[in-house]
């Protein structure tokens, strides 16, 4: 049985680049596109919002010399290119697949609206959603809040390559605890790293619960939508 019927899920630039630091990995883009199409399989409405940071960040613009809004305009193309790999690999997959933008970005893909996005995935297509929120000075982190609010989504879904949220980073520190639920409260209070302050803020004041999970882990994006414990909760 399904627990949630509805997700959006956040998979950032960087998933998508793994080891290679930049660009591509074909065995993570094909990991993550074969998740996503077997929880589609089951009935579940998939949104997903892509970052960028694989090919250009906004915010490292600044020490180039580029001015924070160009900088995060280019920041949103590096997105669209995501989105279009992404739909890409789905399509190849022979599953139906609509990239939405932003801003207008014809002939790659659609213009946003919620109510094109909502006609989509009742139609059981996967909606790759790009261009963060169309302003500087919102992270992808923002966008992906924003659109778990906007198509109603009964959950917010953010993959990472760490099993949850941790109080130390569990990378370089192996005795960090993770935590297997928390709350919003809490969440400002210990100053743990679940999302930017903007995007968390959101889902606090819409009642979107967020679960982080480790999606390099081949089955996990299933195990969550049925209903197991895996990862993080915040709500």
């Amino acid at each position: 049985m399904l627990k949630y019927k509805k997700i959006l899920f956040k998979l950032s630039g960087e998933a998508l680049a793994g080891t290679d630091k930049f660009g591509y990995n074909p065995e993570n883009l094909q990991n993550f596109v074969e998740q996503i199409i077997e929880v589609s399989d089951l009935g579940v409405q998939v949104g997903v919002v892509v970052g960028g940071g694989n090919i250009f960040r906004g915010i490292k613009g600044l020490s180039k010399g580029f001015e924070r809004t160009k900088g995060d305009y280019m920041g949103m193309l590096a997105t669209v290119m995501n989105g279009i790999a992404l739909q890409s690999e789905i399509i190849d997959h022979r599953k139906k697949s609509t990239l939405l933008t932003s801003t207008f970005m014809e002939p790659y893909a659609k213009r946003y609206t919620p109510d094109r996005a909502i006609k989509l995935l009742n139609k059981g297509e996967i909606v790759v959603f790009a261009g963060g929120t169309g302003n500087p000075y919102f992270t992808t982190d923002s966008a992906a809040a924003l659109r778990a609010v906007e198509i109603k989504a009964d959950i917010l879904l953010k993959g990472t390559n760490v099993d949850g949220v941790f109080n130390a980073d569990p990378h370089k520190d192996p005795s960090a605890i993770m935590y297997e639920k928390v709350s919003f409260d809490e969440v400002i209070d210990k100053k743990l790293r679940v999302m930017d302050i903007t995007a968390f803020a959101l889902c606090s004041e819409n009642n979107m619960p967020v679960r982080v999970f480790n999606m390099h882990k081949k089955g996990n994006l299933k195990a969550v939508v049925i209903g197991e414990n895996i990862g993080t909760l915040v709500s």
